[in-house]
């Protein structure tokens, strides 16, 4: 494994560890919620690769319910102290969300396990069925249409897309100037980055309303938070302190 891969499997969720929403009560893996952490002023700070120092409070990967926890004072009462919450608790979740997905991107390209351009991803498609397709939201209709039936008519089925980010997003995470088109070529890799996009998913449309049905295959919706993983007010703790802080 390179070293690249490597770090993104070191960084991927949790998924068997679970830990308590301040906000619903409900237990969830680690995978399905975002981490918050009191800066030395007291700020909370979303800590959303969960490695920050000292005590994390655990909310649920989505809008509402990280605006619940800034505007009832959840996190007052989860960190036992007073505290102080940015103006725009869940748009700056989603600021640091998104960037963690176009970093681990970067990672891919490091490890080669992606493809870049329209070339490369035809050929991609034709070798075997794509782990993740990544799309521009600014592309051109006809390229994207294009790749989309040659993976219907090859592999009888649409593949998973995100099409949540601008071609200069991907451009930069990539090394390129734009990137319009891209297929990730590992699937332990894709896996990872699938968990990431999913929490992303709590904040933005994964693929845009106004793309075909056919290219929302996959509900990106978390996984662990939709799928009966709850399992309530059982003891967990929704606080995890340093001792036990990995």
């Amino acid at each position: 494994m390179s070293p690249a891969s490597s770090q993104i499997e070191a960084e991927r969720p949790r998924r068997g560890r679970e830990r308590r929403c301040i906000v619903s009560g409900e237990s969830e893996s680690e995978a399905g919620l975002v981490r918050f952490a009191l800066a030395p002023d007291g700020m909370v700070t979303p800590d959303v690769a969960a490695k920050l120092p000292g005590r994390g409070a655990w909310v649920r990967a989505d809008r509402t319910s990280i605006e619940a926890a800034a505007k009832k004072g959840h996190f007052a009462r989860a960190f036992k102290a007073q505290v102080k919450v940015p103006d725009d608790l869940a748009g700056l979740t989603e600021q640091l969300l998104a960037r963690r997905c176009l970093d681990q991107l970067g990672l891919t390209r490091r490890a080669g396990a992606i493809a870049i351009g329209a070339t490369q991803v035809e050929a991609a498609i034709r070798a075997k069925p794509a782990f993740l397709l990544l799309e521009a939201k600014d592309g051109a209709e006809e390229g994207r249409e294009k790749l989309m039936s040659l993976h219907i008519g090859l592999w009888r089925r649409p593949p998973p897309t995100v099409g949540c980010f601008a071609s200069e997003e991907l451009g930069v995470a990539l090394g390129r100037e734009r990137v319009i088109h891209a297929c990730l070529l590992q699937e332990r890799l894709a896996m990872g980055w699938a968990a990431e996009i999913a929490r992303l998913a709590g904040f933005r449309a994964i693929v845009p309303a106004s793309w075909p049905a056919s290219w929302r295959s996959v509900s990106w919706k978390l996984g662990g938070a939709d799928a009966g993983a709850n399992q309530g007010r059982d003891g967990r703790s929704d606080i995890d302190e340093p001792a036990t802080k990995n």
